[in-house]
C-alpha cells in the first residue's frame, strides 16, 4: 500500500490505510511497524479537533514506530513513522519523519 505525508483519499473502494497526495513523497510500508510508542493520547493530541471533524469521534492517539519502507524509486530504507489512530477507525495520516539507516 502506498502512503505519503499529506491526506487520506476518501473512497469506498480503498481500505483505511491507503493515502495519496504529492507524488514525490510516496512510500510503501514493507512488513510490520515495530517499536510502536505513544506520543500523545486524548487531550494531548493537538490535531484532535481536525481528526474528529474529518474521521469522526474516537479516543485519538498519536503514535510512532519503525518500519522498512519502499520509496517510489524502488529503494528500501528503515524509517521512523508517525500517525494518528483511534479504536474502530484505524491508522490515519501516516508520515515518514526520518530515515534511520
Amino acid at each position: 500500500m502506498w502512503y505519503n505525508l499529506c491526506r487520506y483519499l476518501d473512497s469506498p473502494d480503498l481500505n483505511s490505510t491507503t493515502f495519496v497526495a504529492r507524488a514525490d513523497v510516496d512510500f510503501e510500508i514493507i512488513g510490520d511497524i515495530r517499536k510502536v510508542e505513544p506520543i500523545a493520547v486524548g487531550r494531548s493530541v493537538r490535531d484532535r479537533v481536525r481528526l474528529r471533524r474529518k474521521y469522526g469521534p474516537g479516543r485519538w492517539r498519536k503514535l510512532k514506530g519503525i518500519a522498512h519502507v519502499r520509496l517510489r524509486n524502488g529503494r528500501i530504507r528503515l524509517a521512523e513513522l508517525h500517525w494518528y489512530e483511534a479504536h474502530g477507525i484505524g491508522k490515519k495520516d501516516i508520515k515518514r519523519k526520518r530515515y534511520l539507516d
